[in-house]
């Protein structure tokens, strides 16, 4: 006597059905939450105030580039580590030869570089020269005689009587500097890894309506 055995349906056909559904699903899965981390960490960046340029660089990338997998993946990184790593951590930041920190006022202006302006740029730009004033108490001084500017801005003083000539603060000294910590990366993070078993759920059980 011979025996045959059929499975109906096909269970290797079901189960290579599965096993399709389930890579589509964790593939989503995964887009969704990078996607949704991305969006955090940008809100995040220009919700405290950092620029959309800053926010701007987070970036996303998901593997594999094109198919889908069970092994898929979501890369959420900046291409500014260093500035948004400091916003992050909120370090104490000191001068790297033991010097002092120059903190320039409203008066220094800005840069023309981008970003903070250093007593070597000032003294070029404006013609003027830096003098320090210690104080025991609270940040040392660089100051300069000039006027300000309509915009508030030290310049050299055309008066030749002196008129409106004045001891202007340049920039703040000290020794180091808390940076404030104004993100909380991780955070969002965390968030995202949670959601990913219920996404891959939702995604698996649409995948067969």
């Amino acid at each position: 006597m011979r025996l045959k055995i059929a499975f109906d349906p096909d269970l290797v056909a079901l189960m290579q059905s599965e096993i399709a559904a389930g890579e589509k699903a964790v593939s989503a899965a995964m887009r969704e939450a990078g996607t949704s981390l991305k969006s955090a960490w940008r809100s995040q960046i220009t919700g405290a105030g950092l620029g959309t340029r800053l926010g701007n660089s987070i970036r996303l990338a998901s593997f594999p580039k094109s198919g889908d997998s069970l092994n898929a993946a979501a890369l959420v990184w900046s291409n500014a580590p260093v500035i948004i790593g400091a916003h992050d951590a909120g370090p104490l930041i000191r001068s790297k030869h033991g010097f002092w920190l120059a903190i320039p006022t409203t008066a220094a202006g800005k840069s023309t570089r981008g970003g903070r302006i250093t007593p070597g740029e000032w003294e070029r730009r404006t013609g003027l020269r830096l003098r320090f004033i210690y104080r025991r108490r609270g940040p040392s001084l660089l100051v300069a005689e000039g006027r300000l500017n309509t915009k508030g801005r030290a310049v050299v003083s055309r008066s030749k009587t002196g008129r409106g000539v004045a001891t202007v603060p340049i920039f703040l000294l000290v020794p180091q500097v808390k940076l404030r910590k104004r993100l909380d990366l991780v955070r969002d993070a965390e968030r995202a890894v949670d959601a990913v078993p219920g996404l891959i759920m939702v995604n698996w059980v649409e995948g067969r309506i």
